[in-house]
């Protein structure tokens, strides 16, 4: 026993933290990489929240956005113009398609750069906008859940809440309100 005792001690070593310490030489300690995992996460988000505080538009800023909505909304209303157009005077429809027809390939091409230019810039800045809101959110989740706790802490449990498991009877008790003697004299005396 003592060759075995010897031998276990050698390579677990002594005292209770031994044979833990042994086995996260082989196994990441969950608890504790968990750990490292949520406070970069926290840090991650924290840091993301930081870079977009205080980012408030200006007049300018504000104008230009209101531009910058325009031309999406005229190139779809345009579109549909020229179908009622075509629709209704045929003949001035065709007078200008034939002037359309006139257009050299290369403006085509230059047109559509700058088209797919805008858009692209467009759907850039509101992807950054989105992820800035949601870094935003992200930053208040702590806030809200707290929130939430304080609110559910502030629940009185109902009578149905009892925990009767399946007891019929200690469930019927929970239902029946207890004698109140100051309120049972006050019914006497009315």
């Amino acid at each position: 026993m003592g060759l075995i005792e010897r031998l276990l001690g050698l390579v677990f070593g002594d005292g209770s933290r031994a044979l833990r310490d042994t086995v996260e030489v082989f196994r990441e300690n969950a608890e504790n990489g968990a750990r490292r995992s949520a406070e970069t996460q926290a840090q991650v988000v924290a840091q993301y929240g930081a870079e977009f505080v205080g980012a408030s538009k200006g007049r300018f800023d504000r104008a230009m956005d209101a531009l910058n909505r325009l031309p999406r909304p005229m190139l779809a209303l345009g579109t549909l113009g020229l179908f009622v157009t075509a629709m209704v005077d045929p003949v001035w429809f065709a007078e200008r398609m034939q002037g359309v027809a006139l257009v050299p390939e290369p403006l085509w091409w230059l047109l559509g750069v700058i088209v797919s230019f805008y858009f692209g810039a467009r759907h850039q800045a509101k992807a950054q906008d989105f992820q800035r809101s949601i870094a935003g959110t992200m930053a208040r989740v702590p806030q809200v859940t707290g929130n939430i706790r304080a609110l559910r802490g502030l629940r009185t449990p109902a009578p149905q809440d009892a925990a009767t498991e399946d007891d019929a009877a200690l469930t019927l008790e929970t239902l029946v309100p207890d004698a109140n003697p100051a309120l049972e004299a006050w019914r006497r005396a009315s």
